[in-house]
């Protein structure tokens, strides 16, 4: 009831209307049920005796008005509420009454030090005690109800004596004297007739202000003057009283606090929602010169879209309060103010919410409205904190639905603060992986110069870095310049060679940035928008587009509300709460002019706004809901309330979350209680998406990642092609839809952001002295070492058994290197010893079929058949060397050849000595004889050959010969090769091998002069002095060669050596046998003994 006269007029009207609507012939068939029907100005109680489905066509009738007028109802049948009476059914039989009070009733009373009139202290205490002897009835109520009477006064400082004299005056008086109506002394007056009339005493009645002293003194002083007129002296006899007007609420006291210019919008309800909503997002501060009192600011630039979030707080309360199941019998209103984005404006209303008045009292508390229960906003970061530094005093729960700081996450600092937006911690990590996500390594950031902007680009800043990237600049718009910066900024973003710039601020802000490019002709930047500008309607203008075509940004979660379009559609300037802010609207959408007072002046040809038109056709940002983001979430802070509200009160008694089990007072609670109870909620909302807050107050993080791209027709627009979700797996954190990003001027390919180009696999990179990490030189990799990646930051060694090829990024396998049967080499030397092979055996096949001829005999057929064989061995020894070296190869080759050559040597020694003994043995009376038998030769053959055989097997014992690879000698090849395991033991082998042959020769050369026609001793000379000269060429060949030619020398030496005994030795004796078989006789043999002595 805003006036003093809007009772009387209420109760007036609805006289009228119960006597020409209810209480006729059209609505008796729902009226001759009501047993009772009693009003209070527009509460009504009744009682019903018929249907309830028929007292429900009652009420559809009554709100089917032409009056706009609506009736709600509850209905109780045993026990109601009306007013602050509490009326229930006895069991007993009969009424019984209590005080009622309403879930918001705060029971504040005035406290007893209060600079207010003592009659009025003592008067609150009488009423209270005199209320509840009126209400209560029976004395057990009514003791109880004074019991908590007693404990509130007192805790207010009031005396004890006189709270027992106004319990025991309560208590003396009869109720029934208290339950009917008294006629006032102003209404016996009228009964009486007046006496005189002319008053004996003048009485001047006016308001107290400062120079009320002044007034008295000056009647006093002046007022003989009129006395001593003979024809005033009748009138004015007696000098005046002066008597003062009763203050209403401190609002006419001479001194008193500022009333706010804020624009408060308020619907009423038994709980409030209180909401600082920045309707305007600029402001044009007041020039303060130090000689008048400072102006208030301009408020500038109304967005649709913070009007939306309005009407989206609106829809919130209307479908809560239709709700049954969530705050049964509540009713919730809201408050809003208008921050004008400015920070006391925002402060004189979160105070004014706080305290429950217009004006910004600190530590106040007006009971005269509904309490506050919670409050939503700011929309921005730095607002916000100073909101919940305050809020945090008292603990009253602080939900901002669009306030993304990381700083409000410390709950020492904020303890109440909540929101439904993730915190920028989260958005900058986000960030910072969408540009690493594309390679940008080289990037500029551009932030406001409030908290905001600083935390956000603190936290890219340690992602990027820690990612490896680098910051090619960061620089601050500054708000307290009229150009924000804008110029330098430019300059510095036109000057640097980073392509990709990362935006942390608001559109309105980043707007004189905008236009300074375009005056610097500023292109090719790809734009990374925060969330607080990505989906901005007011940058999709033409002259933005070369700028902002394929700037990607993160925006907050979009979803829908089922019904709300329509509801948007039925604002009207007149009906709508916010008549100032909703006519700004209406103007601004339909392009006309309220005539009003304010107006009156306007350009005669502004269309006037009539209120007729119509929503129905408009398309616009308030309009748009296909993808609600902020008005999605302040729609979401609305419903969490309403959850945390719904929660404390249905808490069941000894099962509640406070001290001992307890409940929070659903007729008296505090914030903090409150505020636990929005810790804990847990809300599903219609699209299934559930809400909660983490130990920070912080929602689970998710994002949409939006593209600017710009269609045929020219017109930008906001395209969803990917998201960001923190609750996912680490795979699944960004995911991105590439194809469908439109890059800067239609680029296919992905731009890049780089100090320096990229180094191509084959190429490191190394630091420049005194420039970031990410500025940088490409240096080739070392030989034997290879980058297969860009940008690789190390070379490393390819694996033992690949090389690096020409473009050192890559490793190849390595050539392996052996003597195979397959290269000419291999097949050549494997040739000669398979050919070789069959030698011996056709001389062998020779001697055995010419043993019986002269020249057989006479050299020994049973030691040169075995020689022949070994020889044959021997070849084949050789081909144990070619081919890929395995264990067994290894193992045996060196034991084989050293074998098979120890039995040559050794025949070829007992055929020399043979030869010797034979000769020395025809002297008459030789000792010798009985030397010059076969089993002398064979025993040299076994001797000699044993030593060898000891030798080896003591070799392949203590370290027998392996498979190796050797990567060192060749850089690119593996030498696949047999370790000799002990080269000692080779060498030894070798050199017992020249120790024979070097005594056959020793021996042979001294007999070479022996007298026989056939005597092998000149053939076994030279033929030794070949085998040595062979093997003593070995020596340093091997040396000299690597890898394969190593074993090739070794293969060639067995070889040759072999051939050097199958020539010295057998090719004589096969050319005479074959081609001068005339010379193989006994008389041949003979003659040339004769001719010899």
């Amino acid at each position: 009831m805003g006036t003093i006269c809007a009772p009387t007029y209420a109760n007036l009207f609805l006289g009228w209307w119960e006597d020409t609507v209810v209480f006729t012939e059209e609505l008796s068939p729902y009226t001759c049920h009501i047993l009772f029907w009693g009003r209070f100005i527009d509460d009504i109680l009744l009682l019903w005796d018929g249907d309830l489905t028929l007292f429900d066509k009652f009420m559809v009738t009554l709100n089917n008005n032409k009056v706009d007028m609506k009736f709600t109802h509850v209905i109780h049948k045993k026990e109601i509420m009306f007013l602050d009476l509490k009326i229930s059914l006895h069991p007993a039989g009969g009424v019984h009454t209590d005080i009622s009070r309403k879930l918001t009733s705060t029971n504040s009373l005035l406290h007893w030090k209060n600079h207010h009139p003592m009659a009025l202290k003592k008067g609150i205490s009488i009423g209270q005690y005199l209320r509840a002897k009126r209400n209560c009835s029976d004395e057990r109520t009514f003791e109880l109800e004074c019991d908590g009477l007693f404990s509130k006064f007192r805790a207010r400082e009031y005396p004890k004596k006189w709270l027992h004299k106004a319990y025991d005056r309560a208590r003396a008086t009869d109720r029934k004297e208290l339950l009917y109506e008294r006629k006032s002394a102003d209404t016996r007056q009228l009964q009486t007739t007046f006496k005189s009339t002319v008053p004996t005493n003048i009485k001047c009645i006016g308001t107290f202000d400062a120079g009320s002293r002044q007034v008295r003194e000056i009647l006093q002083r002046y007022w003989p003057i009129l006395l001593a007129d003979p024809d005033l002296r009748d009138v004015v006899s007696h000098t005046p009283s002066i008597t003062y007007r009763r203050v209403s609420h401190g609002n006419d006291v001479g001194c008193k606090l500022k009333s706010s210019n804020l624009s408060m919008i308020f619907e009423t309800g038994e709980l409030l929602i209180g909401a600082i909503i920045p309707f305007h997002t600029d402001h044009v501060p007041p020039t303060i010169t130090f000689t008048e009192p400072p102006t208030q600011g301009i408020c500038t630039w109304f967005l649709f879209e913070t009007y939306q979030q309005f009407q989206a707080l609106r829809f919130a309360v209307e479908e809560i309060n239709r709700n049954p199941e969530v705050l049964p019998n509540v009713t919730l209103g809201f408050v809003a103010y208008d921050s004008c984005s400015v920070l006391n404006k925002e402060l004189e209303g979160t105070l004014g919410m706080v305290t429950g008045r217009e004006q910004a009292i600190p530590n106040y508390l007006w009971s005269g409205r509904p309490p506050m229960a919670a409050i939503l906003g700011h929309s921005m970061s730095t607002y916000s904190i100073l909101m919940a530094h305050v809020l945090g005093l008292y603990r009253y729960p602080q939900i901002s639905h669009y306030a993304t700081s990381a700083l409000l996450s410390d709950r020492t600092q904020f303890p109440s603060f909540f929101r439904t937006v993730p915190s920028d911690t989260f958005q900058s990590q986000g960030l910072a992986q969408l540009v690493l996500n594309f390679g940008w390594t080289w990037v500029g950031l551009v932030a406001m110069g409030n908290d905001y902007g600083q935390q956000g680009i603190q936290v890219i800043t340690q992602e990027i870095l820690k990612a490896g990237a680098c910051v090619a600049f960061t620089e601050l718009i500054l708000l307290n310049r009229a150009d924000r910066n804008a110029p330098y900024i430019t300059r510095i973003i036109k000057q640097s060679t980073a392509k990709a710039i990362i935006v942390f601020s608001i559109d309105v802000f980043f707007i004189p940035i905008l236009d300074e490019m375009i005056k610097l002709k500023v292109t090719g930047k790809v734009i990374v928008a925060s969330e607080a500008w990505s989906i901005s309607s007011i940058l999709l203008v033409d002259k933005y587009a070369p700028i902002l075509s394929g700037t990607l940004g993160f925006a907050f979660y979009s979803s829908t509300i089922p019904g709300f379009k329509d509801y948007l559609k039925n604002t009207h300037p007149f009906r709508t709460p916010g008549k100032t802010v909703t006519r700004i609207f209406w103007e601004k959408t339909f392009g006309c002019k309220f005539f009003d007072h304010d107006n009156s002046s306007s350009n005669s040809s502004s269309r006037v706004c009539s209120g007729n038109e119509t929503l129905t056709g408009v398309e616009n940002a308030y309009t748009d809901v296909s993808n609600l983001r902020t008005s999605y979430n302040i729609y979401t802070s609305a419903l969490v309330i309403a959850e945390a509200l719904h929660n404390l009160q249905s808490c069941q008694e000894k099962k509640g979350p406070f001290h001992n089990r307890s409940c929070a007072n659903p007729h008296n609670f505090t914030p903090w209680q409150l505020t636990h109870y929005v810790q804990n909620v847990r809300v599903r909302l219609k699209d299934g998406r559930e809400v909660f807050f983490d130990n920070n107050g912080d929602p689970p993080a998710v994002y949409d990642i939006v593209n600017w791209q710009q269609g045929v027709n020219g017109v930008m627009k906001q395209v969803n092609v990917g998201k960001y979700n923190s609750a996912a797996n680490s795979r699944d954190v960004l995911t991105l839809n590439s194809s469908a990003i439109q890059w800067i001027f239609r680029q296919e390919q992905v731009p890049t952001s780089a100090c320096s180009k990229s180094c191509a696999p084959g190429f490191r990179k190394a630091t420049l002295i005194g420039q970031p990490v990410c500025c940088y030189q490409c240096i080739p990799c070392p030989q034997g070492e290879i980058s297969n990646q860009t940008d690789s930051l190390d070379c490393f060694r390819c694996p033992w058994d690949k090389w690096p090829n020409l473009q050192r990024n890559s490793c190849f396998p390595k050539t392996i290197e052996f003597l195979s049967f397959e290269e000419p080499l291999g097949a050549t030397l494997a040739g000669s010893g398979v050919s070789s092979f069959t030698i011996p055996l056709f001389i062998f096949g020779i001697y055995l079929k010419q043993k019986d001829t002269p020249i057989i005999k006479a050299n020994n057929y049973s030691l040169s058949c075995l020689l022949l064989v070994c020889l044959s061995f021997c070849f084949l020894s050789s081909l144990t060397f070619i081919g890929y070296p395995q264990s067994s190869k290894c193992f045996l080759r060196q034991a084989a050849f050293g074998m098979v050559f120890a039995l040559c040597i050794s025949c070829v020694l007992a055929k020399t000595i043979m030869v010797v003994f034979a000769f020395m043995a025809t002297k008459p009376g030789s000792s010798l004889r009985k030397w010059a038998t076969p089993r002398v030769s064979y025993g040299i053959i076994f001797g000699c050959s044993l030593l060898q055989f000891i030798l080896c097997v003591s070799w392949m014992s203590i370290s027998p010969p392996f498979p190796e690879n050797d990567i060192q000698t060749h850089p690119g090849t593996v030498i696949a090769e047999c370790n000799e395991g002990s080269s000692t033991a080779f060498w030894c082998m070798v050199g017992y091998l020249s120790l024979l042959a070097f005594i056959s020769f020793l021996v042979a050369f001294l007999a070479r002069r022996l007298p026989d026609s056939f005597n092998e001793t000149k053939f076994i000379t030279f033929s030794m002095l070949a085998f040595l000269s062979v093997w003593i060429s070995f020596i340093p060949a091997s040396i000299s060669a690597r890898g394969k030619y190593t074993v090739a020398m070794e293969v060639f030496a067995i070889i040759f050596s072999a051939w050097a005994l199958v020539i010295c030795m057998f090719l004589p004796k096969c050319f005479i046998i074959l081609f001068r078989p005339d010379m193989n006789s006994r008389e041949h043999l003979l003659g040339k003994l004769r001719n010899r002595t």
